[in-house]
């Protein structure tokens, strides 16, 4: 029985592979707007999909990002002015690519853009701190992909998203988590709502990766930012030191995990895009396949032993 569910289970791989091989044709007439194409993986993926042959449509927030992406690629790839946290700026945008796209409709859309700051415990942050991120990772993914949606639906394409591996399983505190949770419920939603009109939605679920959202420094600085203004009796509570225990756990694990090779998820995100037949979900990196998810289906106390028995602890921690 044992080895019956074994060649079941290769066979399905090997099907599975044969089936994801095959990838879209006429890609010189298929369109493919991307967000947070400044750097990391959004330049990465526009650079990728341009030497494929797609017309991307590269969304920068910074003029430098745009100039940069446009001497590195092919005139096919167009940038534009983008700012997810602006309804305006996302309508602007959704009318230019309706200019550009015609009756073909937009192929694919790639929410890429993210922030990883501000992050810290829970009871250093305000509500505003939360919404700050909310903006950016959760409601501008919303935001951009309802304003093209019409399009998307038209050529019959797909909506990837920019999701984390801690969509999954919430081992800090603070909005990170809490917005990619959020998107994982978009994806889910959205990707049975739209299978009627032919809309394939992807969900990308990297672990660690050398970007600006796992970069120490900035970490760090943001945790020094949050405790310079938390008050004192908060202070208190976690003690004079908890900034500097949180700095060394960083350097002696944190700094540690970020896998440096950023095409694992760039491949991930272009097959999303090309493949006739995209998976619903990817999780890049081994990290994610081989611990984060494995740990996303343990009992929560088993979960609660792992993130804890090493963590910083309060100087007025009570166990």
């Amino acid at each position: 029985m044992f080895l019956y569910a074994c060649a079941l289970l290769v066979l399905y791989y090997v099907y599975r592979w044969f089936r994801e091989l095959s990838t879209v044709p006429d890609k010189g007439s298929r369109y493919v707007y991307i967000t947070g194409c400044d750097s990391g993986f959004g330049r990465l993926l526009a650079r990728t999909l341009d030497s494929k042959g797609f017309r991307v449509i590269a969304s920068c927030y910074t003029e430098t990002g745009e100039e940069e992406l446009r001497k590195a690629c092919s005139d096919r790839l167009s940038t534009l002015h983008l700012d997810v946290r602006s309804q305006d700026s996302i309508t602007k945008a959704a009318q230019l690519i309706k200019d550009k796209v015609g009756d073909k409709g937009l192929w694919a859309v790639v929410n890429n853009a993210g922030v990883s700051v501000p992050s810290g415990q829970c009871d250093w942050l305000t509500v505003d701190d939360y919404k700050s991120m909310l903006d950016v990772n959760l409601v501008g993914v919303i935001a951009v992909t309802l304003s093209v949606l019409p399009l998307i639906k038209k050529a019959q394409g797909r909506v990837v998203n920019m999701s984390s591996i801690f969509g999954r399983i919430a081992p800090t505190g603070g909005p990170y988590c809490v917005s990619k949770y959020g998107v994982e419920g978009f994806c889910d939603s959205l990707r049975l709502n739209m299978h009627a009109f032919g809309v394939k939605v992807v969900c990308i679920e990297p672990g660690f990766f050398k970007t600006n959202v796992t970069d120490t420094e900035i970490l760090m600085r943001n945790v020094q930012n949050l405790w310079d203004k938390l008050p004192q009796d908060t202070k208190d509570d976690y003690g004079d030191d908890f900034v500097s225990k949180v700095h060394q756990v960083m350097l002696d694990k944190f700094s540690k995990l970020p896998d440096g090779d950023l095409m694992k998820v760039v491949g991930c995100m272009e097959h999303g895009v090309s493949a006739v037949h995209p998976r619903k979900r990817y999780s890049p990196g081994w990290d994610a396949k081989l611990f984060w998810l494995p740990l996303s289906y343990m009992p929560t106390c088993v979960f609660d032993y792992l993130m804890l028995k090493d963590a910083p602890k309060p100087a007025k921690a009570v166990n």
